[in-house]
């Protein structure tokens, strides 16, 4: 971090080292803003005095807007954490450091102890994503003085800005709209993404917005002495020049090309690979067959379109049976459940679907149908999954439509099945599908000397079968 590289790390566990990495990026970017500050009134100092000699280039030291660093975050929790640590940071023993509109702070970004609905019991990591306010809307510029700090500053007299993907993308605003500014991110210099694989479960498109319109030239001057402008921030050099710190708690394919084509920092990049050795499918607790079949398909966009077409004319007819009933069938896309689920309606197949915006009436019918054997099939989304995090019952019969974004996620569903045992386990069945495409996913859930060989093997079917008494 010290060496102004940028940094990829994707094994930033919600359970572990979270507070960790906040602390030190936090750090990181209250060094960079102290230092910054403290050279610009030095040298304000030294044009004061007006010392003979003194060259007017060694004076550049500004962007050509006021924010240096963007801290994107994807909760108003994670904001308020991150808040809090500046302040912590700035605190010298017996000094406390005076930090204005701190109430009005709490009371938006705070959660009262009345907000969490009692009694619900839920997975150690969704604890963790999920603590205090979740709200998704939200911006908020930190102005960084000597001995204070002021919250809420406007964005052209902020040095930090801790925002989420949304907050950003309303004020960025699309392309022919007249309210919009984005010129307050032209010069940033240190981009920090925490969370990343939040943003899968939110809005990648906003992230990919918001990377398309960083370190672009200003329209505006926005009363900035362009004496005091580095050189390179004047010749539209600003992205070479900008540390960006990706952090994500898995691998994936579209995280990873944030970190390929839109980072171009001239020191270089750092990317940490973790290797998988076992995979989730190890925390799997029932004794179920597990069959892996692999689809063929030309290229990365052609996926889509094989995988449905592959589904519907091998997989399905083979659940279309009374007997293969209480089937559930998981899917990580939200665009492949919309097409699923018109196809089921026009096929006038047995089925009901919950997704991440049915409301609850929806989601209880839904599931009293599924478990009571009235509807053959039951569509999900992995957002639902994600944000919910209920246990379904009934499910005799799994179909992974694709492989899910969070490998123990593949755990979790599998070990839902457990909840409803009506002595039937030797006939239960899971079938996932999948593709050389889905490299990354596949060795994170049956580990990456498996995942090699199932990918290189001639056969396109593959079993596995857990929860054997050995």
């Amino acid at each position: 971090m010290d060496s102004y590289k940028d940094l990829y790390y994707p094994s930033r566990l919600a359970t572990a080292q979270g507070e960790e990495i906040r602390h030190v990026y936090c750090l990181h970017a209250l060094n960079h803003v102290l230092k910054a500050n403290s050279q610009v009134l030095n040298n304000n100092t030294r044009k004061r005095d007006q010392k003979s000699g003194l060259d007017e280039e060694d004076l550049r030291d500004q962007g050509l807007t006021r924010p240096k660093v963007l801290i994107v975050v994807p909760f108003r929790e994670s904001a308020l954490r991150v808040v809090q640590i500046l302040i912590s940071l700035m605190e010298v023993p017996d000094k406390k450091v005076d930090v204005s509109n701190k109430k009005r702070f709490k009371d938006q970004f705070g959660c009262a102890p009345e907000d969490r609905p009692p009694n619900l019991r839920r997975p150690d990591d969704y604890e963790a994503v999920f603590a205090g306010n979740i709200d998704d809307h939200f911006r908020i510029g930190v102005a960084i003085l000597q001995k204070s700090m002021r919250l809420y500053s406007p964005f052209y007299s902020s040095d930090i800005i801790v925002a989420s993907p949304l907050g950003l993308r309303t004020i960025i605003g699309s392309e022919g709209e007249k309210k919009r500014d984005f010129d307050f991110l032209s010069s940033i210099e240190i981009l920090i993404i925490d969370q990343a694989d939040i943003y899968l479960m939110q809005n990648w498109e906003h992230v990919l917005h918001l990377m398309s319109h960083l370190n672009l030239q200003p329209t505006d001057s926005h009363g900035v002495d362009f004496s005091r402008v580095r050189m390179w921030s004047l010749s539209n050099w600003s992205k070479y020049y900008r540390q960006t710190l990706l952090f994500s708690a898995l691998q994936e394919p579209q995280i990873n090309s944030i970190f390929n084509k839109h980072c171009f920092n001239y020191n270089g990049q750092v990317a940490v690979k973790n290797i998988p050795k076992t995979g989730s499918i190890c925390q799997v607790l029932v004794q179920l067959p597990h069959v892996f079949q692999r689809l063929e398909a030309d290229s990365v966009l052609s996926v889509i379109d094989a995988r449905f077409k592959f589904f519907t004319d091998k997989i399905l007819p083979q659940y279309r049976d009374a007997i293969m009933s209480h089937t559930l069938i998981y899917v990580p896309s939200y665009f492949d459940y919309v097409r699923l689920r018109n196809y089921f309606k026009k096929e006038e197949l047995s089925f009901t679907h919950i997704c991440e915006y049915t409301d609850k009436p929806g989601i209880s019918r839904a599931r009293q149908f599924f478990l009571k054997g009235q509807r053959q099939f039951l569509l999900v989304t992995e957002r639902f999954h994600f944000y919910k995090r209920y246990t379904l019952k009934g499910i005799r019969n799994l179909i992974f439509y694709e492989l899910p974004t969070y490998p123990h996620f593949y755990s979790e569903v599998c070990n839902m099945m457990k909840a409803w045992k009506q002595g039937e386990e030797a006939t239960w069945t899971c079938t996932v599908l999948y593709s050389k495409y889905d490299a990354q996913r596949l060795a994170a859930v049956v580990g990456a000397e498996r995942a090699a060989q199932m990918l290189q093997s001639k056969k396109n079917v593959h079993l596995f079968v857990t929860g054997e008494n050995n």
